[in-house]
Formats: structure tokens, C-alpha cells, sequence
């Protein structure tokens, strides 16, 4: 007889889910692909309805959601000209560098590339 699985644990964008190096990474690919629009310091542009991905508009937009839901965002809506064309291992990384601008720290293992992981990892104002 199979059992059913448990649930993952939940865990927090405080819990170091991303490497230095893979923000990084996330960082030259957002300067190519999302920098045009969001611009170099990730404010967005309210008159374009353009939004920031960091600090408080980021917090109102994402907080209780997880890194999965913010993934899924990204990689369905961006870039806007060419939606979902960069390749997952890019769009993990870009997710690790917004992770990095909104002063998550960073860990030792890189943010996971698999779904069911990244929908372990809650997106928190505070541990």
C-alpha cells in the first residue's frame, strides 16, 4: 500500500534559500532582459504601471505568497516582448537577485529549480 506523502515543510525567504552566486547571475540577466523596463534599481515606473520589484511595493504585492507564485510571474509575463524565453535556470536566478535587492539573505544551496520546491518557501515581511 502507498502512502501518502507529507507535505514539504514550509520554509521563508529568512532561511538563506539563495547562493551570492546565483544572485549574481540573476543580476547580469536582469540587466539584458528586465533593466529596460523595471530600470537598474528595480523601482518599476508607476506612469508606465511598470512595478517595483523591491521594499514595500514588493512586500504588498507578494507577502504569504511563495517563491513559486512569484516564479510563475515572472517567467509567464517576462520579458514583455518575449514572455517565458529565457530558460528556468534564468529566471530562478533573476528570482534570486530580487530576493537579494529586498535584503533576504542569501544561504549556502541555491534556490531550487524544481516547482514543488519553490512552493515550500513563503514570502515574509519578517521571520
Amino acid at each position: 500500500m502507498l502512502s501518502a506523502q507529507s507535505p514539504a515543510p514550509k520554509q521563508s525567504v529568512w532561511d538563506g534559500v539563495y547562493t551570492d552566486a546565483q544572485a549574481t547571475r540573476g543580476e547580469r540577466t536582469y540587466g539584458r532582459s528586465c533593466e529596460q523596463c523595471h530600470g537598474p534599481d528595480l523601482a518599476g515606473d508607476p506612469v508606465m504601471e511598470i512595478p517595483a520589484l523591491t521594499l514595500e511595493s514588493f512586500m504588498t504585492s507578494w507577502r504569504g505568497k511563495t517563491v513559486k507564485d512569484l516564479f510563475d510571474t515572472v517567467k509567464r509575463s517576462m520579458p514583455k516582448d518575449k514572455p517565458g524565453s529565457l530558460g528556468t535556470g534564468a529566471y530562478v536566478d533573476i528570482v534570486s537577485y530580487i530576493l537579494q535587492a529586498n535584503k533576504f539573505p542569501s544561504g549556502a544551496r541555491e534556490l531550487s529549480r524544481t516547482p514543488e520546491q519553490l512552493d515550500t518557501i513563503v514570502i515574509e515581511r519578517s521571520k
